[in-house]
């Protein structure tokens, strides 16, 4: 007769150690799921909207965290934690004393813990903002290019690993795929990511999830690969016979049915486990060796929970070439819900809860206990505190920035043009500024007037590269790669552009060292790029992005190519200044203006649309006297300012970026009909409109710009017009609550001459000649 075998006793021995980050995952599953309990079921809720959380999403990422911040993580280590697992991080910052018992009970209470890390509003250390599923993870690829880059104005050695915990079904984001296969990413050693392989996704069991898939995939793009798929017990049983093929049994069924098997009875799993291939009978018989309990915990010793598994991989990471490590969990792992195809965003119960806590030892009264401080819990949670405090960070003052150059710009040009003029311009003027700009583009650096400031500045790379078109007479811009360079060229991937703007603007705030990150690409593209754009903001990064060339302004490439909404982004954009300049010099003043108020509390990003549109630059009648010309940049820059003063208006003709010169010469027209009208050119619709919400009360700021553009004492009757949708200047009418008339874009375009598509869209003179005479006759 078979006696039964006892698993515990043919696996190794647990240390000491290993014994108490066992109690502390075990202490980090109950505090994360009683943060989460006591938030739905606990705390007053008086309006009944749910209130929510991820318990399965956090148990099932417990011992990861575990085994990572209690013996791997360092004090230079940043970490990107997925988005459900926020009760988690928090629970381990408890632990770790940086948070107290008044915060566990305030998760996704006003002011309190927020529903996912983030690094602008929780209290505790959070290194990378995350829940917009995708960005999170590819922070710290971005991240590591702007420690590397800060760390060499600073003239020191960038240090520590960049860690991203991801969920599996988070890689189906293609964010993931296009920040892994940028060419840049093999040579950042110091990446780390770990995936959370519990192969389910918010609503059910993702049938096609394969570690192989996924194994392949980062290794073609040069990634170390470490897999974590089972623990120690399971491992023992496979070297049993027989185990082999339970191994090749498991790996191989289909995710459902190994889900389905986590809610299996013993007898259940008996029946389901062997299957019905030729290796059945060796399973069954294995299987038959093993008594009832010992088998129900076996079958879900995967990788991803076992503590003495997961460190074993972190030993083996290569720091020359990025590594994933692929770790099977099960989602609610610990939970009654375990395994469960709906417990995405299920709760416990009270009795599941009181369940647990009896499993846990744990006092569902009295759920926030912390350890004896002289228990060996209680010591390695002391130690590793001490190991991952952070030696204090002083924010290096950023260099004062130019307000202006003093020249005025002569001749025909286009704002588009000027971008790269500014940028040389300022490597004379202010070089200490200028060696902090850094650009960057998703493959349209020649197509945006970029060419000479790439010349000059080099392109960055994580090593010097041979220029092998340097000595071809007919090659007029040139890719010098070196650790210096200033200006990073990406792959046509807008989302990779705006995350790396993004985390190169957090440097004042991460590492002390500002910089100054401009983004550039085709403005249509800015609606791709907007959601990573506005999380990095969000998440307290301060960047500069350019949408060029911009509106049906580039008549002949069609609507494919031709913005519309993007007046209406930037101006609804929360943290960020948007800008439309008309003119050359207008360029100058808001760019410089842009990066003054940045590398500070406070700062914002901002958006500048440009136009490839020549425009006679003699029509800004920039004034000569220094007083009136810096009146003229204040205004520019406080939101735009009065063009054309008549001596007795019957209206205003409002217009903005490439449409003033036409607004202009509709003027001139109308004056020739007798209608004399002001002409106030806008520069930023987003600002106007703050300025009007401070001077209804609705909001804190100034309103000084509305009497210098409007003033009351000149309210006629109002045409706006600009080249995108015309909604984002209707609101100034309300200034003075005048009769108005709204031009601008509203339907996609078409190709042809710039004169027919305006005229197809009521832009051209003649559509603000009709608008304003019905306005006034």
């Amino acid at each position: 007769m078979t006696l039964p075998i006892t698993l515990a006793a043919t696996s190794r021995p647990d240390s000491e150690e290993l014994t108490a980050l066992a109690a502390i995952e075990q202490r980090v599953l109950w505090l994360s799921t009683s943060m989460i309990h006591h938030a739905n079921r606990v705390r007053p809720n008086p309006s009944g909207v749910k209130v929510g959380g991820h318990q399965a999403s956090s148990a099932s990422i417990a011992t990861i965290m575990t085994a990572l911040w209690f013996g791997e993580l360092r004090a230079e280590d940043r970490v990107s934690v997925k988005p459900h697992a926020s009760p988690v991080l928090h629970s381990i910052h408890y632990l770790l004393g940086e948070l107290d018992e008044t915060h566990m009970t305030s998760l996704r209470a006003l002011g309190g813990l927020q529903s996912y890390p983030s690094r602008a509003k929780d209290p505790d250390t959070v290194d990378y903002s995350t829940g917009s599923v995708g960005i999170g993870a590819t922070a710290p690829i971005w991240g590591a290019i702007s420690r590397r880059y800060a760390s060499s104005i600073a003239g020191t050695s960038a240090r520590g690993r960049q860690y991203s915990l991801v969920g599996d079904a988070e890689l189906d984001e293609g964010a993931i795929w296009e920040a892994v296969l940028d060419p840049h990413v093999p040579d950042l050693g110091e990446i780390v990511w770990i995936v959370d392989l519990n192969r389910q996704s918010l609503d059910r069991v993702v049938p096609n999830i394969a570690a192989g898939k996924i194994e392949r995939m980062f290794g073609a793009a040069g990634w170390q690969v470490l897999t974590v798929p089972f623990g120690h017990r399971l491992e023992a049983l496979f070297s049993r016979p027989g185990g082999e093929a339970l191994r090749a049994r498991i790996l191989e069924m289909p995710n459902p049915e190994y889900q389905r098997l986590l809610r299996c009875t013993a007898g259940e799993l008996r029946h389901r486990l062997p299957g019905a291939g030729a290796s059945a009978a060796a399973i069954r018989s294995l299987v038959d060796q093993i008594d009832d309990a010992d088998l129900v915990t076996t079958i879900r010793n995967l990788g991803g929970h076992d503590i003495a598994a997961l460190r074993a991989a972190f030993a083996d990471i290569d720091d020359s070439r990025p590594t994933v490590i692929i770790a099977y969990t099960i989602k609610g792992n610990g939970l009654p819900t375990a395994g469960h195809p709906q417990n995405h965003s299920s709760l416990l119960t009270v009795e599941q809860y009181e369940q647990l806590a009896t499993e846990l030892g744990t006092d569902p009264a009295a759920p926030w206990q912390r350890f004896a401080p002289d228990s060996p819990e209680g010591v390695l949670c002391a130690q590793t505190a001490d190991r991952l405090q952070r030696e204090p960070m002083s924010i290096e003052a950023p260099p004062a920035v130019p307000a202006d150059f003093g020249r005025t710009p002569s001749g025909t040009g286009a704002t588009q043009a000027a971008l790269g003029r500014v940028l040389m311009d300022l490597t004379r003027s202010a070089p200490e500024v200028a060696r902090r700009v850094v650009t960057a583009s998703p493959d349209v650096s020649s197509s945006t007037n970029l060419a000479g400031w790439v010349n000059k500045v080099g392109v960055w790379s994580t090593s010097d590269r041979q220029d092998w078109f340097d000595d071809d007479p007919e090659t007029i811009m040139h890719w010098r790669e070196r650790p210096s360079g200033q200006h990073i060229e990406l792959g046509i991937a807008e989302v990779n552009l705006v995350s790396l703007i993004g985390e190169l603007g957090t440097t004042w705030s991460r590492w002390g060292q500002t910089l100054y990150p401009i983004g550039v690409l085709y403005d249509p593209f800015v609606e791709r790029a907007l959601e990573p754009w506005s999380y990095g903001i969000y998440a307290g990064g301060q960047s500069i992005l350019i949408g060029t060339p911009s509106g049906v302004s580039l008549a002949a490439e069609g609507g494919a190519h031709q913005s519309i909404k993007t007046p209406s982004i930037g101006a609804e954009q929360p943290g960020c200044l948007s800008f439309e300049p008309a003119f050359v010099q207008e360029v100058e003043w808001l760019l410089l203006a842009a990066m003054a108020q940045m590398g500070r509390p406070g700062g914002k990003s901002a958006y500048l649309r440009l136009s490839t549109k020549p425009v006679d630059q003699s029509l800004a009648a920039i004034p000569a006297d220094p007083a009136a010309r810096e009146r003229r940049r204040r205004q520019a820059v406080a939101g735009g300012y009065r063009l054309r003063t008549a001596a007795d208006p019957v209206a205003t003709l409002v217009a903005m970026g490439a449409m003033v010169p036409d607004a202009l010469r509709a003027a001139e027209r109308l004056g020739d009909l007798g209608h004399e009208v002001d002409v106030v050119c806008v520069t930023s619709a987003g600002l106007l409109f703050d300025a009007l919400q401070a001077r209804n009360g609705q909001a804190a700021g100034e309103s000084w710009i509305l009497d210098r553009m409007l003033p009351v004492e000149r309210a006629r009757p109002m045409v706006t017009v600009l080249d995108g949708h015309p909604h984002a200047l209707a609101f100034l009418a309300s200034v003075h609550g005048v009769p108005a008339r709204h031009l601008g874009v509203s339907s996609f375009g078409q190709s042809g001459g710039i004169d027919d598509v305006y005229r197809l869209h009521g832009i051209d003179t003649e559509s603000m000649v009709r608008a304003v005479l019905d306005l006034v006759d």
